[in-house]
C-alpha cells in the first residue's frame, strides 16, 4: 500500500519507467534486502502484499481497503509461506508473483489511458528486454538481446544470423524494415513481400517473435509454426523448411 503519492504515468515511456522502478524496488526486497525482508513477513501477522514503488523502493504491507483497488493488487499473504518451504523456493514464489503483479501494473495503465494495439506492443518489447525478477532471483539470467539500434546496418544474412539467438534474428527483421524503406525507391519489393509474412500461417511479421529463413527457398517463418527455437537454431548450419525437406527427400 503507497502511502506516498506517485506521478501517474500516462505515455509508454512514463508506464516503463513506472515499471522498471517498481521493479527495481522488487528486486533490492529479494536480493540485497533479503533479511530486511525475510524478518518483515512474520507468519504470525496479518496477510502481507510485498510492494514495489516506483522510486526503487520497495515495503511490505497489508493491501488497501478499498474495492476495488486504484492499482492491481500484489500476492495476498506472502508472509503466509516463509517458514513452510525452502527460503530460496520461497522467494522464487514470491519472485513469480511479482512479475505477473508488474505486468497487471503497467497494462492497467496502459487500459486506463488507452494504448492502441502499436503502444502495448512497444510497451510490451521494452518491458520484455528486461530480466524478469524470477530469472534474476534464481541466477537464471539469459544472455540480455542487443538493442534495436545497434542493428540498424544488419544485412538479411543466410548464414549464421539466421541460425542466432533473438538478438541476431532482429538483425533481420531490421533489414526486413529497411527493405521497407527500398521499396519506397522501388528496390527490393518481392523480398519485402516476403519477409513481411510467415510462410506457414501467413501472419504478418511481429518484432516479438522468433523468426527463421530457410537457406533453400528464402521464406521467413514463425519459429513456433516450424517448431525451431532460438536455443536449436544455434545449432543448424543450413536450414530447410517443413516444405522444401519434404521435396528434397522425395527426389
Amino acid at each position: 500500500m503507497e502511502g506516498v503519492p506517485h506521478p501517474i504515468p500516462r505515455t509508454v515511456e512514463e508506464v516503463f519507467n513506472d515499471f522498471r522502478g517498481r521493479r527495481s524496488g522488487l528486486i533490492k526486497a529479494l536480493t540485497t534486502d533479503v533479511d530486511k525482508f525475510y524478518q518483515q513477513c512474520d507468519p504470525e501477522k496479518e496477510n502481507l502484499c510485498l510492494y514495489g514503488l516506483p522510486n526503487e523502493t520497495w515495503e511490505v504491507n497489508l493491501p488497501v481497503e478499498e474495492v476495488p483497488p486504484e492499482l492491481p493488487e500484489p500476492a495476498l499473504g506472502v508472509n503466509f509461506a516463509r517458514d513452510g518451504m525452502q527460503e530460496k523456493d520461497w522467494l522464487s514464489l514470491v519472485a513469480v508473483h511479482s512479475d505477473s503483479w508488474l505486468l497487471a501494473v503497467a497494462f492497467y495503465f496502459g487500459a486506463r489511458f488507452s494504448f492502441g494495439k502499436n503502444e502495448r506492443k512497444r510497451l510490451f518489447r521494452m518491458i520484455n528486454e528486461l530480466p524478469t525478477i524470477f530469472e534474476v532471483v534464481t541466477g537464471n539470467v539469459k544472455q540480455p538481446t542487443e538493442q534495436y539500434a545497434n542493428h540498424n546496418s544488419s544485412g538479411k544474412s543466410k548464414s549464421s544470423a539466421k541460425v542466432s539467438r533473438q538478438s541476431e534474428s532482429e538483425s533481420k527483421v531490421v533489414k526486413m524494415s529497411a527493405s521497407k524503406d527500398e521499396d519506397e525507391s522501388g528496390e527490393d519489393e518481392e523480398d519485402d513481400e516476403q519477409g513481411a509474412t510467415c510462410g506457414a500461417c501467413g501472419d504478418s511479421y511481429g518484432t516479438d517473435e522468433f523468426w527463421i529463413c530457410c537457406d533453400i527457398c528464402e521464406r521467413w517463418f514463425h519459429g513456433k509454426c516450424v517448431k525451431i527455437t532460438p536455443a536449436k537454431a544455434e545449432h543448424i548450419k543450413q536450414y530447410k523448411c517443413p516444405s522444401c525437406s519434404s521435396k528434397r527427400a522425395r527426389v
